[in-house]
């Protein structure tokens, strides 16, 4: 099962109370205090770990909690210290306060190990509270209590590529299609409920990472559907293929704008991405027809078809809109850098799209780092 969102408590462990204890032997006329301090409570640490993909080992847990530190012995002896919680996630989990709302850690590197909540100190004997004035302290400290969380954890998948378009507009056939994901493709609607993670390789040492979301409709923002709930996936995507669905009944131009609209009400960041347009199912249109909707479109847009996509051999008898020099970074982000039609039935401009994003996602990479 698919899980991306589970609340918990979280504590870490109480701090073990001191010893009070006195040093009575025979034979010695002069004992003492010898009470020894408790031990620290344990920590709860967060460890990401590529081997988890969900936080389905965390669903139906209420309450998770470090081990408690052992109260102080006699003779000196010092309490053990609580056993440490490590909690391991998949990276690009968020840990958020569900009191405040605020985010308390983001967790994406792989193998890091991250404390997240302290243990309790664990209180003095009171072998330390023995001096000239009182030789027989019969007082020790209580071990400090731990630390106690509501936390709600989110898992965002880390992408180069996020897919968004309307229900059933071809995103899982094109992940299918150019990637090693294997996800559920059928001809109705919502056929994607999770989302899915496919890595696409460009040639024989690059690759990028490709996400597949539920499909976006109208409202989506506000709830309907299944977009509001999983937008938040492609939050850390470097960047968008919108994918425009040519045998719709919706224009084109309206689906282009309804995604849009949905992007920059969800999420301010997440409308400013760099974004490329694929339109989908051409085959199942002739060539004129194909052609006079991308040239519509591109008017609508405000484009110009050109043929600069053919060095990706892009069939270039079908209406492009290509990038601008070095991939169009003097474009304006509202812009699309191409809008390419594909058939991922038919494999047509398949191989051209994965190297023109290909080359988009390396573009974007290279002036996130400058």
């Amino acid at each position: 099962m698919f899980v991306d969102s589970v609340e918990l408590m979280i504590s870490s462990g109480k701090g073990g109370a001191g010893a009070i204890s006195f040093w009575t032997e025979k034979f010695v006329a002069n004992g003492g205090p010898d009470g020894g301090d408790g031990g620290r409570g344990g920590a709860v640490f967060f460890k990401v770990d590529n081997n988890t993909d969900t936080l389905s080992a965390l669903r139906g847990r209420k309450h998770m909690k470090a081990e408690n530190g052992r109260p102080g012995e006699g003779r000196k002896c010092y309490g053990r210290k609580g056993q440490d919680m490590t909690i391991t996630v998949p990276p690009g989990t968020t840990v958020v306060d569900i009191e405040t709302g605020e985010e308390l850690m983001d967790l994406v590197n792989e193998g890091d190990v991250i404390l997240f909540l302290e243990g309790g100190k664990g209180g003095l004997g009171n072998m330390h509270f023995k001096s000239s004035s009182n030789q027989r302290p019969t007082y020790a400290q209580p071990g400090l209590p731990g630390m106690t969380k509501q936390v709600r954890l989110e898992m965002k998948l880390i992408a180069d590529v996020g897919l968004v378009g309307y229900p059933n507009v071809g995103k899982s056939t094109l992940i299918a299609t150019l990637s090693n994901a294997r996800p559920q493709v059928a001809n109705y609607e919502f056929t994607t409920l999770t989302p899915k993670l496919g890595v696409v390789h460009v040639g024989d040492f690059d690759s990028f990472m490709m996400a597949d979301i539920p499909g976006i409709i109208e409202g989506a923002s506000d709830g309907r559907g299944l977009g509001l709930e999983f937008l938040k996936h492609i939050e850390r995507t470097k960047t968008l293929l919108l994918m425009i669905d040519a045998a719709n009944y919706r224009e084109m131009k309206y689906q282009y704008e309804t995604l849009l609209v949905e992007l920059q009400r969800y999420s301010e960041t997440l409308a400013t991405r760099k974004h490329a347009i694929a339109i989908t199912k051409i085959d199942s249109l002739s060539q004129d027809e194909v052609n006079t909707l991308t040239q519509t479109f591109l008017d609508d847009i405000g484009l110009e078809s050109n043929d600069t996509l053919g060095k990706y051999k892009a069939d270039m008898s079908y209406v492009s809109y290509g990038f601008k020099t070095d991939f169009g970074i003097d474009l304006p982000q509202e812009k699309p850098l191409f809008v390419l039609p594909i058939s991922s039935v038919a494999h047509i401009n398949t191989e051209a799209l994965r190297y023109a994003i290909g080359d988009f996602v390396k573009n974007v990479e290279a002036e996130q780092e400058a």
